[in-house]
């Protein structure tokens, strides 16, 4: 039952976190900074983010859930707490302010931490589950590429 309570704030957390990230975010995405700006060939459409994060968000809840029903730490909800601020102010910073230098070093701090939550906390107990990190992993190399690519040519 501890699981199941567990599993719904990370998705409150999780899910409402990116909400707030939107709401950084305005309607900077169809706005006129945004679609002037020179970007990677390799830039998915735009719904393709929708779907990246949910499928990552559901994923991240669910080896939260485990991770934080075997080591409920001071230093892992330290590390989350961190991953859940940078996630939310990449929006700000890149999308708010414009600020993308500032954004890109907040993104591969982001995939930093992801990375260490893959190493450090994948334990015995935890060895498969760190799988589920792979999407975020993936995705959070994605999107720093296409940050990059916004900072070298614009």
């Amino acid at each position: 039952m501890k699981k199941i309570y567990l599993f719904i704030l990370f998705l409150i957390i999780n899910f409402g976190a990116l909400a707030l990230g939107s709401l950084f975010m305005g309607d900077e995405v169809t706005g006129a900074w945004y679609t002037s700006l020179n970007k990677a060939p390799w830039t998915p459409p735009g719904w393709v983010f929708g779907a990246a994060w949910t499928l990552i968000m559901l994923c991240f809840s669910i080896y939260l859930t485990y991770l934080f029903s075997i080591r409920n730490s001071k230093m892992v909800m330290s590390v989350y707490t961190f991953a859940v601020l940078l996630n939310i102010s990449w929006n700000y910073l890149f999308f708010n302010q414009h600020l993308t230098s500032f954004a890109l070093v907040n993104i591969i701090l982001l995939t930093l931490v992801i990375v260490y939550f893959f190493i450090t906390f994948g334990d015995d107990k935890l060895h498969r589950l760190k799988y589920l990190l792979t999407p975020y992993i993936i995705w959070l190399c994605i999107a720093t590429s296409l940050n990059a690519y916004v900072v070298i040519y614009n």
